[in-house]
This record gives structure tokens, C-alpha cells and sequence, in this order.
């Protein structure tokens, strides 16, 4: 904010709105918050979008908004004092004319601008603009009363659990190998079959965009896969897609071999027996956020074998 006592203009308050006035200039109101276009964002805002998670005291993941702005669609508005007034991303999955879901997520506004209704205008033009098209995102217990005044039902819950991994003596039996070129086309089809619709856009991005991507094999065929993708200090699990607990087991102590980051994950609570074996081997829980959906009842896919997400950003 602009050091008043420092500053030729005086601010006044008339009929609700700010005006500056100096012995020079006639009034000149401040543009009102509600006139700011909405705007696409691209990977030219990345570096805008990495400050307005700062300034809400969230890590800057860069590497994550990149993902982001690349595979799915960012929305923000403009601050007239620089940068970005507010921002989020939708990740459309299926069909591209007719996009079976989209996953909302990293809705900030920042913290000089918060509770004057600008996340509100912004979640409004999107749920519009997209239409028919079901929607999901993760709230926070925060955001969770501005989503159900736009109509969000809770449909579910996602624990975050984040340490350092510690081998059991007893390691799965299930074996697991590094994913190779050749296992992609499995993978897409056993993502989509576990997922409920087609996110080739982003699974195929995978290989470049996480530090390791593994495979959970029974007699040649693949039964389910996993990422460890960098953030920040730490490696986030996800997706994990896997036949039963057993394989998901066996894919994490994989991942968790191979780096020498704490591990971080949300994982559907439903798997409640996951959950208990990760806090086990060390890694504690962090926080809950709400699974909430838009025009449909429940996620598509099976929920059996989706034990935790790419990002709860995506979904």
C-alpha cells in the first residue's frame, strides 16, 4: 500500500468508493473490483501466479502451475497495482467438445483483496461458462462455505498425509519396475478405467513432469501405476491407481526407495486401511479437505482402485 504521508493524494471516501484528489487532478475514482475483466491466464503468468500463492502463504510451486497452465485452463483477474488479483485453473477431462469433468483447483485471491467477494465473481463465471459440465474440487474448510452457496455437494474426503517414509521389515510382495514408453498406452487405458473418463492430456505429461513414474506388475500385466513428482522439498504421490491395497503398498515403498524426499499424499479416506500402514511407516496426517462435486452425484470411475490423485488441483 502506498505510503500516504509520502504521497501528493489525499484519499477520500465518497458514496462507498475510494477517490484520490491532489490540487491539480479532479476526483478520479478507483476502479471498482466487480469492473475488472476476467481474463485466460498462460504460462507468460506463471511467475504472477507463483507470487499470489506466496501471498497467501502457500509454497510457490511453480513446477505445479506449470503443469497447470499447460494441460488445463487458467483463469485470473488483473490487479491495477500489479500482478494478479485473483486466479484459478479447471482441468477438463473426456471428450473435447464435450468434456465429461472438470476439476477446479488453486483458487487464491490475494490477501489484500480477500473477503470482497472477488473468489465469489470469479467461481461464478466459471461454473457459467462451463455449462453442463460436472464439476469436482478440493476445499478447504475455508473455501467450503463459498462452494456450497454455488451449489457444491460434499461427496467425499481426502486426508493429507505428509513424512518420511520408513521400510517395513516385511516389504509387499507385489512387484513393481519403472515405467517404461512402451507401458503408456496401458497405463492410459487403466487410468481411464479407473478414473471414469479420458485424461491422455495429462497422464502423457507425466513422464516429464514427475521424477518417477512406476508400474505394479502381476504375470506380465500391469496392475496398477504411480508418480512422485517434485514439490518443494518433498515428493508428492499421485496419481496412485491400483488393483487392491496390496499393490498400492508396494508401489509407494517403491517410490519412497528411490528418493530421499519426505513423502506427501491425499488419499481417499474411504481406504482407510492405506491410510493406517502410511502413518505407520511414518508419515503423519496434515490436514482434510472436502471432495466436492457440480452437476453430479459422486466422481465417475472406481473409487476402489483411486487411492490418491495427481494434485488435488486436478483431480
Amino acid at each position: 500500500m502506498r505510503d500516504m504521508a509520502k504521497s501528493p493524494y489525499v484519499s477520500l471516501q465518497t458514496g462507498g468508493r475510494e477517490t484520490r484528489r491532489s490540487d491539480s487532478l479532479a476526483p478520479v475514482p478507483t476502479p471498482s473490483l466487480n469492473a475488472l475483466p476476467i481474463r485466460r491466464l498462460t504460462l507468460r503468468d506463471l511467475s504472477a501466479c507463483a507470487d499470489l500463492s506466496e501471498d497467501r502463504g502457500w509454497p510457490r510451486e511453480e513446477h505445479k502451475w506449470g503443469l497447470l497452465l499447460t494441460a488445463g485452463r487458467g483463469y485470473g483477474i488483473d490487479d491495477p497495482d500489479g500482478g494478479l488479483l485473483c486466479a484459478c485453473v479447471v482441468t477438463e477431462y473426456g471428450p473435447t467438445d464435450r468434456p465429461d469433468l472438470g476439476a477446479i483447483g488453486m483458487v487464491l485471491v490475494a490477501e489484500r483483496h480477500a473477503r470482497q467477494g472477488v473468489g465469489r465473481r470469479l467461481m461464478r463465471h466459471i461454473v457459467g461458462e462451463l455449462g453442463m459440465t460436472p464439476l469436482t474440487l478440493h476445499a478447504t474448510p475455508y473455501g467450503r462455505p463459498l462452494y456450497e452457496e454455488l451449489g457444491f455437494k460434499v461427496t467425499g474426503r481426502a486426508e493429507m498425509v505428509l513424512g518420511n517414509f520408513v521400510p517395513a521389515e516385511r516389504e509387499p510382495t507385489v512387484t513393481t519396475r519403472p515405467a517404461t514408453a512402451e507401458d503408456m498406452i496401458t497405463i492410459l487405458r487403466l487410468d481411464e478405467d479407473v478414473f471414469g473418463t479420458d485424461r491422455t492430456h495429462v497422464i502423457t505429461r507425466l513422464p516429464a513432469f514427475a521424477d518417477q513414474l512406476r508400474v505394479a506388475e502381476e504375470n506380465g500385466r500391469i496392475i496398477g501405476y504411480a508418480a512422485a513428482w517434485p514439490n518443494m522439498n518433498t515428493h508428492v504421490v499421485g496419481p496412485l491407481i491400483a488393483r487392491d491395497t496390496e499393490t498400492a503398498k508396494a508401489l509407494i515403498t517403491s517410490l519412497a526407495a528411490h528418493t530421499d524426499r519426505p513423502l506427501r499424499t491425499d488419499i481417499d479416506v474411504r481406504h482407510e486401511e492405506l491410510l493406517e500402514w502410511v502413518k505407520q511407516r511414518g508419515l503423519a496426517s496434515v490436514a482434510f479437505n472436502a471432495v466436492m462435486t457440480h452437476g453430479t452425484p459422486e466422481l465417475p470411475g472406481d473409487w476402489t482402485r483411486r487411492f490418491a490423485p495427481l494434485t488435488v488441483a486436478a483431480g
